[in-house]
């Protein structure tokens, strides 16, 4: 009966990995590998050298690293806030403070151009104001950078926020009793304390933000990143091969930082 069991629960979670997974990643890989005359590493090696695929590779890289120290700091920060203090209105305040993280990529990336668009919010009270328009950046990579921002805050305060609450602040207690001022207590008992956490956050943040492609697709009209690249050579240009090198690229770049973040984690 047990063996029954097994088999009725293996049986379809393996078919779905397979024909959902190993099976589409496959031909991703023969295709990436794939040129006019067969085998080839030319969809590789342009990736680094065509200056094209360099340049948003490295905006990728860039862009995922600064989102990635923003939103630890600010949720980290937020984090602390919420599970230390406590006000009236605090549940509505978490909520709101979640809710971003439920909108897809594309209604992030309008939001921006409502606010900060050419015509958006700010520039239009700006003008009002001073008689030029400013914070007009929704389609540079700065808008891009905000549009991240507000879209991974949330999950980030939620993965940090659980560590915090759970932080034997017995702890931090005795590291003043010690001698520690606050500063220090934080610097060298609570921060390294949670140091599997901000790990973890910080590897959600930035492979998600190395492959965000809705928000991209939005705002990025004045500069180019991997996913907006892949999207025009698979749909407009017709280079299934590159494409599907810059897919397995930006699989191979988040799998190995899962990894990394994972292998830290089991070493604190």
């Amino acid at each position: 009966m047990r063996r029954l069991a097994n088999t009725l629960f293996l049986g379809p979670t393996l078919l779905l990995f397979g024909l959902f997974f190993i099976l589409p990643m496959g031909m991703l890989v023969i295709f990436s590998f794939q040129g006019a005359d067969g085998f080839t590493l030319d969809n590789y090696i342009q990736i680094l050298t065509n200056p094209r695929y360099s340049k948003s590779l490295w905006n990728s890289f860039w862009l995922s690293v600064v989102v990635t120290a923003g939103t630890l700091v600010l949720s980290g920060l937020i984090a602390f806030f919420l599970a230390r203090t406590e006000f009236k209105g605090k549940n509505l305040y978490m909520t709101l403070i979640t809710f971003p993280a439920s909108l897809p990529g594309v209604v992030v990336g309008f939001m921006i151009i409502v606010l900060f668009g050419n015509t958006g919010v700010v520039p239009m009270l700006t003008r009002q104001i001073t008689g030029k328009a400013i914070g007009s950046f929704a389609y540079t990579i700065t808008g891009i950078f905000f549009a991240y921002l507000y879209f991974m805050i949330p999950k980030i305060v939620m993965t940090v926020h659980g560590a915090v609450v759970e932080f034997d602040r017995r702890l931090e207690e005795a590291a003043r009793t010690i001698g520690a001022n606050e500063l220090q207590a934080l610097l060298y008992v609570v921060i390294p304390t949670l140091a599997p956490a901000f790990i973890s956050a910080a590897a959600i943040s930035f492979y998600t933000s190395m492959g965000a492609f809705g928000t991209a697709f939005t705002l990025a009209n004045q500069f180019e990143i991997l996913p907006i690249i892949m999207y025009t050579d698979f749909t407009l240009n017709f280079k299934i091969g590159s494409a599907s090198a810059i897919a397995i690229l930006i699989g191979v770049i988040c799998v190995t930082l899962n990894m990394v973040s994972r292998v830290l984690l089991e070493k604190e």
